[in-house]
């Protein structure tokens, strides 16, 4: 006789697992996109206020004139010698609008202008039209012989007759006081190797000659007359 079949042995059950927490990468991605959209504000706001600065910058420029070619002082201005140039508006600066070149053909500056700088307003003051109803004389002085870089367009002056060469005065004449004549400075020419300025004088009809005379013999020294406050 079969002996009855042995009951099954239950299993012993499976130890719990501990709940493991479920990680995404998705926070990561959403830090980064953040991160990149951030960035891209920015560099879209710098663009912007880039593009803003230069619309600024360039419609502050103002068109001007500047010197084309290197003119002496006294020397009336030509369209040649005048050309446009555009520059940032700068309250330092009293640079000759372009819009004035056509006024501007034919004054004389005052002071030598070199190629390339800027045409203002005070290298014309003093030097349009200065004694253009008066005879001019050029007078060569030598160093000493007048005031050393204070001379300027509109000066009024002493041209002074100095004594000749090897000439001595004596008596009567030594004491009296030297002949002058009255000018007006025209323009003022830049010291040579020697130190010797040409400056232009304007004088009355009258005195023309005899200056240029004096002048020829070296025989001129210029003092200047105070100025007027």
């Amino acid at each position: 006789m079969e002996s009855p079949a042995a009951p099954p042995v239950p299993r012993p059950a499976a130890p719990a697992r501990p709940d493991i927490p479920i990680t995404t990468t998705a926070p990561v991605k959403q830090e980064r996109r953040w991160s990149v959209a951030a960035l891209c504000i920015v560099l879209a706001v710098l663009a912007g206020l880039g593009a803003a600065a230069a619309v600024t910058s360039a419609s502050d420029r103002t068109r001007v004139l500047a010197v084309a070619r290197d003119v002496p002082a006294g020397q009336a201005l030509t369209d040649a010698d005048l050309t446009v140039a555009e520059v940032s508006a700068d309250a330092a600066l009293t640079p000759v609008p372009a819009a004035d070149k056509a006024s501007v053909v034919g004054k004389r500056p005052s002071v030598d202008l070199r190629q390339g700088g800027l045409l203002t307003a005070s290298q014309l003051a003093a030097g349009s039209g200065l004694g253009d109803d008066k005879q001019q004389v050029g007078v060569q002085v030598k160093r000493g012989q007048a005031p050393a870089g204070t001379l300027a367009p509109g000066d009024k002056v002493l041209a002074v007759t100095t004594p000749a060469q090897g000439e001595q005065q004596t008596g009567k004449d030594a004491e009296a006081p030297p002949s002058t004549l009255n000018a007006v400075v025209v323009t003022v020419s830049r010291p040579d190797a020697s130190g010797n300025v040409v400056v232009n004088l304007a004088v009355a009809d009258t005195d023309g000659p005899l200056l240029a005379t004096r002048a020829a013999q070296g025989r001129i020294a210029i003092v200047r007359e105070p100025r007027s406050s």
